[in-house]
């Protein structure tokens, strides 16, 4: 590390007449200590991606996920929807600069030996969090630990001694009525730490990403031919604009899981492991999994997460091996209550074992998705696919690990967090045309959207307008296990002009009609009609 004898400060006629003051010289210090922050972070990332090595902002970032408290997972969701990880990590990144302020103050004020001391501190945190993380090893976590630590201290100390600058070589003041080359030279120097910081940050993350885009894997296997196809029934798709495609396409197919950063799965080392309270225990290559009788799927999945008219639920086809199959060759025993998915990075998820073997659906292993290999960024190579549970029991992406055990023997990843042991998904229904607060004209208007009950199957939706329920026309299912799109054809002239109310309520293949009920999605999924209001001109 350099010298770290902070310079002398620079007199205040540096660049304006004597007695003036410098407006950024009490910002000089914090924003200093920020961007110390700001390079660690960056140049970290930037780092762990040549080396394989994990993120400290991801590492942190996966603490606090880990660590939240009851009820945490539902609101930062209902707040940002799918870009809940990045809001996490920018909050960490906003928390960590304003932490990098104050040292840069007690750099000047206090002490400089003390603001170092607190870059160490904080690297050495984040090399505390990335030993929780299964890729982790010590060397690399360590090198980057130092590296981020290291990067901390000498931009803080340069950009100090740049704020400090302002004499001659002999010491003496410059000339009163010389441009602030100083102030100037500190905000260009500021500016382009800033920049690169941002840089290598988001070069390091692309190359923790695995440099590639999160559309596809690639299998070191080609997959046959399915045994079972499936298809879409004529009468499937209603063609109204506005409502939710049929199948959902990949790259607009919702995503909520724990993975800040996308595992890459090297798919010619990766293993499936089954054991526990099994009679062999047995570990499966992807190609062992492709020799299996392959089949396809429609199947519409969920998050517990999901507000009364949201948007994370998607349905697609899947393929992939019969997971009852794979259990098969293990032989799972008798006392057996509980089936745990485990991931890469050790996410678990665990569901009743009779849910799993009931012949009346198909859980399954899928490997592909939308007839492409299963994209990363939704577990590949390999993922659990069980038809009528929320994802935050069955859905295991990037599959590594199945173990058969008891109900009372283990709790998945949410279930200390406050989310229900059993988590079938609610019956529901959602408006999708026309939006709340909407504005449409005195004629027909359509009103259209989605239902699901997987899978149980949609039998029925009705429609208020202004609290009187009608009908509406359904489309084709494809399968119980899928979502089904409806249309009502409102007559807004016979409404009138003014503010209406447009409510929708589906019943499920067992009878079963949607409670009004209201509930927050915690601790087993949301409850409620989904309501509107919008205004006929």
């Amino acid at each position: 590390m350099s010298d770290t004898t902070l310079p002398r400060r620079r007199p205040a006629t540096s660049g304006r007449r004597a007695g003036e003051s410098d407006p950024l010289a009490r910002l000089r210090p914090p924003l200093a200590g920020a961007l110390g922050v700001l390079a660690a972070i960056g140049l970290s990332e930037l780092v762990a991606g040549f080396l394989g090595a994990p993120s400290l902002l991801a590492a942190v970032g996966s603490f606090v996920i880990d660590n939240q408290p009851p009820g945490a997972k539902d609101f930062v969701v209902g707040l940002f929807g799918t870009n809940d990880k990045l809001a996490l990590e920018s909050l960490i990144v906003i928390v960590a600069a304003a932490i990098g302020a104050i040292l840069g103050i007690v750099a000047v004020a206090r002490s400089y030996a003390v603001a170092a001391a607190g870059f160490a501190a904080f690297a050495i945190a984040g090399f505390v969090a990335t030993l929780r993380m299964p890729s982790a090893t010590p060397t690399t976590s360590l090198i980057v630990a130092v590296v981020a630590a290291i990067a901390g201290i000498q931009v803080m100390s340069f950009l100090l001694r740049t704020a400090g600058a302002g004499l001659t070589e002999a010491g003496g003041p410059v000339d009163a009525v010389t441009p602030d080359w100083s102030r100037r030279g500190f905000l260009i120097q500021a500016g382009a730490i800033a920049l690169a910081s941002t840089a290598a940050g988001l070069v390091g993350r692309r190359l923790l990403d695995g440099g590639v885009s999160t559309l596809g894997g690639t299998p070191a296997t080609t997959l046959p031919a399915p045994v079972k196809l499936a298809t879409i029934p004529a009468g499937a798709e209603l063609g109204q604009d506005g409502v939710t495609p049929l199948v959902m396409p990949n790259d607009r197919f919702y995503r909520i899981d724990t993975a800040l950063i996308t595992p890459s799965v090297d798919v010619a080392s990766w293993r499936l492991r089954v054991h526990g309270m099994v009679d062999r225990e047995i570990t499966l290559s992807y190609a062992d999994l492709a020799e299996l009788p392959l089949f396809e799927q429609y199947v519409t999945i969920a998050c517990v997460s999901n507000e009364v008219g949201g948007k994370l639920v998607g349905n697609a086809k899947w393929t992939g091996v019969k997971l009852r199959d794979v259990l098969a060759m293990a032989g799972v025993q008798a006392g057996a209550t509980q089936l745990v998915g485990r991931s890469v990075d050790g996410w678990t998820a665990g569901m009743p074992t009779a849910w799993v073997m009931d012949p009346a659906r198909e859980p399954m292993i899928a490997l592909k998705m939308n007839d492409v290999a299963l994209p990363r960024n939704h577990g590949f190579p390999a993922r659990l696919i069980v038809p009528g549970l929320y994802g935050y029991v069955s859905a295991t992406k990037w599959l590594s690990d199945l173990e058969l055990t008891t109900l009372e023997a283990f709790n998945g990843y949410w279930v200390p967090l406050g989310w229900s042991k059993l988590g079938p998904i609610l019956t529901q229904a959602r408006i999708d045309t026309p939006s709340n607060g909407q504005s449409v004209g005195a004629g027909r208007v359509p009103i259209a959207g989605i239902a699901w009950a997987p899978d149980r199957g949609i039998s029925k939706v009705e429609v208020a307008i202004d609290g009187a329920w009608q009908d509406a026309k359904l489309s084709t299912p494809i399968s119980n296990a899928t979502w089904v799109q409806w249309l009502v054809a409102w007559d807004a002239a016979a409404s009138g002009p003014g503010s209406h109310t447009i409510e929708v309520r589906a019943t499920d293949g067992t009878g079963a009609v949607q409670t009004s009920d209201v509930t927050p999605p915690a601790p087993d999924g949301a409850r409620g009609h989904h309501t509107i209001r919008v205004s006929v001109s």
